[in-house]
């Protein structure tokens, strides 16, 4: 695990690190989706982390990571929602500037979350090459340090750390699901559970109209993603150098669920297990409740990362406008 941008010490020492600043966020079950599933659930409540996804755990690692002789000119980031607001926070908690580059078709719910945690937002169009352009831009003026959203060591690192905290309170699970975009999450899900536990399986999910990472994982190499189109709007990002080599050679499998089985998931996490994610959340667990993998007798015990909950309750997805 040398090879890789992070190993099971930096974890740990990632956790160490956030301990004082993050939640320790609760493992819930419930009866009715293990009955659905004939598995028995155990979910990783990221949406009640601060800011609302597990994003503040790489965004704090990083932030507390950096130099005395850098933390001055703060730091800058582009992104349309969680790391967003992870960053910002993480920023304001040790009184540096956060300057984030949102695209102008970002929800107002999410831009007005960034500006509350005192992120001085930076308004373009919404493409990559302009983000980065705009980034890059903002980064010259100010001297502002760069922390990606996920292709990033110490923000990897501090997204391992929800594996470090799921084990210690369920070690005995069969797999761990959770879903994967640009793949910081997974990557630092992989690292941390292979150290802790090699037995046990990992299992990425993916909405169907943004697969790179299956397609990825099925030829065996980096495929960048194209005209990605989903609910699950976490997700639409691709994997990263850094995050691709890990999910390569420690994942045993990736799920893919249409926005159809994403929704059914997220309405029935709100209905009947009382918990508020996101779409994007919604998907391990619409993988979990799709009928191969129930019938799948190898996953008894199954860890489900919820990633976050920052939902536009104006735009639910399952009422009509």
């Amino acid at each position: 695990m040398s090879d890789y941008a992070v190993g099971i010490n930096t974890i740990r020492a990632a956790a160490a690190r956030i301990a004082p600043f993050i939640h320790r966020t609760p493992v819930m079950t419930c009866r009715t989706l293990d009955r659905m599933t004939g598995k028995s659930l155990f979910f990783k409540c990221e949406q009640f982390q601060k800011s609302g996804a597990f994003k503040f755990r790489g965004a704090c690692n990083a932030v507390l990571n950096l130099p005395e002789s850098v933390t001055k000119n703060g730091v800058v980031t582009h992104s349309s929602g969680n790391h967003a607001q992870a960053l910002a926070l993480a920023a304001q908690m040790q009184n540096i500037a956060a300057y984030v580059v949102m695209p102008s078709t970002a929800s107002s719910v999410k831009r007005h979350a960034v500006e509350e945690y005192g992120g001085i937002v930076t308004l373009c169009e919404p493409n990559l090459a302009d983000r980065e352009a705009t980034a890059s831009k903002v980064q010259i003026e100010t001297g502002a340090t760069f922390i990606p959203p996920y292709n990033h060591s110490d923000v990897i690192a501090g997204q391992g750390t929800v594996t470090i905290e799921l084990l210690a309170d369920v070690p005995d699970v069969d797999a761990i699901l959770a879903p994967v975009g640009g793949g910081g999450l997974m990557s630092g899900i992989c690292i941390a559970a292979r150290a802790i536990n090699p037995s046990v399986r990992l299992i990425a999910a993916e909405p169907t109209g943004a697969d790179d990472a299956f397609r990825s994982f099925t030829v065996g190499e980096l495929i960048s993603q194209c005209a990605p189109n989903s609910i699950a709007d976490g997700l639409l990002t691709s994997l990263g150098s850094l995050t691709w080599p890990i999910l390569r050679d420690h994942l045993d499998q990736i799920i893919t669920v249409t926005d159809e089985e994403i929704v059914r998931a997220m309405r029935l996490a709100w209905e009947r297990a009382k918990l508020l994610i996101e779409p994007s959340a919604a998907v391990p667990l619409a993988a979990v409740l799709t009928e191969a993998f129930r019938r799948n007798s190898d996953f008894q015990r199954i860890g489900i990362v919820l990633s976050g909950g920052n939902v536009n309750l104006d735009a639910l997805p399952w009422t009509k406008s």
